[in-house]
C-alpha cells in the first residue's frame, strides 16, 4: 500500500482541481472573477474552521506558528492567484487547454524547486528525462491549444 495512498490523494486532488476550476469559472461568469475568488476562499475558510475548531481534526501545532520562516506564509496569497488564474483561464481557454498550460508550468516550476532545493525541499538534480518530459508536456499543450 505504501505510496499508493499518496498517489490516490494526488489523483483525487487533480480530479478535484479540474472540477473546482470549472465550478469557479461558472461562478465567475455569473458574479465576477474576483468576487468568485472571494466566495471560494470564504467558503473554504468556513469549512476549515469547522474541521479545526468543531471537529478538532488538526494536528494542534498552533503554538509553533513562529517557527516557520516568513515566506512559508506566502502560500495564502499565492492561493488567491491560483484560484483566480484557474477560473479566469478556464473561462477563456476551456478546461483542457487551461489545465494543460497550468500543468506544464507547475511541473516546470516543481523541477526548478527540486533542482535548487528551495523552500526546504531536498535538492534533486535535473535529469535528462525531466527536460524531455517538460518538452513533451509543452508540445502536447501546444497541440491541444490549436
Amino acid at each position: 500500500m505504501g505510496k499508493l495512498i499518496y498517489v490516490f490523494m494526488a489523483a483525487a486532488a487533480g480530479l478535484a482541481m479540474a472540477v473546482q476550476g470549472s465550478l469557479n469559472a461558472l461562478l465567475g461568469k455569473v458574479i465576477g472573477f474576483l468576487e468568485s475568488t472571494l466566495v471560494v476562499h470564504v467558503l473554504g475558510t468556513l469549512i476549515l474552521c469547522f474541521l479545526l475548531f468543531v471537529l478538532h481534526l488538526g494536528e494542534g501545532n498552533w503554538s509553533q506558528w513562529q517557527q516557520a520562516p516568513w515566506y512559508a506564509y506566502l502560500g495564502g496569497g499565492l492561493n488567491v492567484l491560483i484560484i483566480f488564474g484557474v477560473l479566469f483561464s478556464i473561462s477563456r481557454l476551456g478546461v483542457t487547454n487551461a489545465t494543460n498550460v497550468i500543468i506544464v508550468f507547475q511541473i516546470l516550476t516543481a523541477v526548478l524547486i527540486d533542482h535548487c532545493g528551495w523552500f526546504g525541499v531536498e535538492k534533486k538534480p535535473f535529469r535528462w528525462w525531466d527536460i524531455l518530459g517538460i518538452v513533451l508536456l509543452g508540445s502536447a499543450a501546444r497541440i491541444l491549444l490549436k
